[in-house]
């Protein structure tokens, strides 16, 4: 197999391993169903689930930096999912569920700053466009997962729907056997404690932390409406597994598919504009709701903010990379537990804030999105290589 060939596979790794992850934005509320839970315990338990997998972002992009075969730590996560989410879908109550749920999102998480990692090393050039092209992946399982358990649950219960959605790691797991031999291996080497004092040093000063914070409460945004949005229209609409299925997963497709786009984007014109655009444009779509107009009007304003917010996750990401500049597992593992770890607490203080009143909610959300637009407007990001040589390019032509 050729080099070139992998960002496909890569893409389609993302999609096997998010599957199951993904089939819980149906799955968790028709737990709470089945449980008569209220939104904050079905918020408490996204959160559960993604903090515990956020634990293994950090560990998993350090192994990425310095183990020689990545194939294999690849390979491995296909294996951990399965298992992972075959043990929760016996689960006998809720907290025991909670905690299986998050030892299997443990091997998903995994997966992220390996594949990521060895994409942006490989493509110093055009980050954000290679993690839009695996973005597609992670994506349109969100799309493709929630329909498909929609249409599940209208027959079995949500036992055997989460059993059911580990096929695709488990399908995944036996192709990548072949494709381990492709990955791309690096020199070993020892964790050094100075390169992680150094990278912490990145990110403990005035503009790291801004970004921190920003891509916190981006997350948060995000976090807050994928959690409560199947349970909203549930309460206040009566949708069913099936309907809320189909539109949740309308909502997701205009910003999986735009990825790739928006993330080449932010590679020439820069990460500012981009990250701004998006936070903003999410944050007065989710204001609207506020109000609480037409559900036809509520559900195309929820479609805005999603997409927005979706779509500019590219873009976030390649920010933290070019901020440090190297080790660019360790920088993505650090970014993906900022997202999934801090930014998971918007589902709990999401389902909090339901528990008052479904506008309480939304305005938390918006909230979110508009304090990371602020952030990002007086953060400081470093130009990508793309963007820097887009410019010397101009330069040169002028002075021709």
């Amino acid at each position: 197999m050729k080099n070139r060939a992998l960002p496909t596979w890569f893409t389609l790794g993302h999609f096997a391993n998010d599957w199951s992850v993904c089939s819980l934005w149906l799955i968790v509320p028709a737990v709470g169903v089945a449980m008569n839970l209220s939104p904050a315990d079905v918020g408490l338990l996204f959160t559960i689930c993604y903090v515990g997998g956020a634990l293994a972002y950090l560990p998993a992009g350090i192994l990425a930096d310095h183990v020689s075969n990545r194939g294999r730590l690849l390979l491995a996560t296909f294996w951990w999912v399965t298992v992972g989410y075959l043990l929760a879908a016996m689960a006998p109550g809720f907290w025991s569920l909670a905690l299986l749920l998050a030892i299997a999102g443990m091997g998903d998480a995994a997966w992220h700053p390996i594949a990521t990692g060895v994409l942006t090393r490989e493509n110093k050039d055009r980050r954000a466009h290679v993690l839009g092209i695996h973005a597609i992946g992670g994506s349109l399982a969100e799309v493709l997962s929630p329909l498909s358990v929609g249409f599940l649950l209208a027959y079995v219960d949500w036992r055997e729907a989460l059993a059911i959605s580990v096929l695709p790691a488990a399908f995944m797991g036996l192709c990548f056997f072949w494709v381990v031999r492709a990955v791309p291996r690096v020199e070993k080497k020892s964790v050094s404690k100075q390169d992680m004092f150094d990278l912490l040093n990145a990110w403990r000063q005035g503009n790291g932390l801004r970004m921190v914070a920003m891509i916190c409460l981006y997350n948060m945004a995000l976090m807050a409406l994928l959690s409560m949005i199947p349970f909203y229209l549930a309460d206040r609409h009566g949708f069913g597994p099936l309907a809320a299925g189909i539109v949740f997963s309308a909502m997701l497709i205009v910003g999986a598919l735009t990825q790739p786009w928006i993330g080449k984007i932010s590679d020439t014109a820069g990460r500012r504009p981009v990250l701004v655009s998006g936070n903003l444009t999410a944050a007065m779509a989710i204001g609207l709701l506020v109000f609480q107009p037409s559900l036809w009007a509520m559900i195309a304003a929820m479609m805005v903010a999603v997409a927005a917010l979706a779509a500019i996750r590219a873009a976030v990401l390649a920010g933290a990379v070019d901020h440090t500049g190297h080790s660019e597992g360790t920088t993505l593992g650090f970014a993906f537990a900022l997202l999934e770890g801090i930014g998971a607490l918007g589902a709990v203080f999401a389902g909090i804030a339901a528990g008052i009143s479904w506008p309480h909610m939304f305005g938390l959300a918006a909230t979110f999105a508009l304090v990371a637009a602020a952030l990002g407007s007086v953060t400081v990001f470093r130009e990508s290589v793309a963007s820097v040589t887009t410019e010397s390019d101009e330069h040169a032509e002028d002075s021709w």
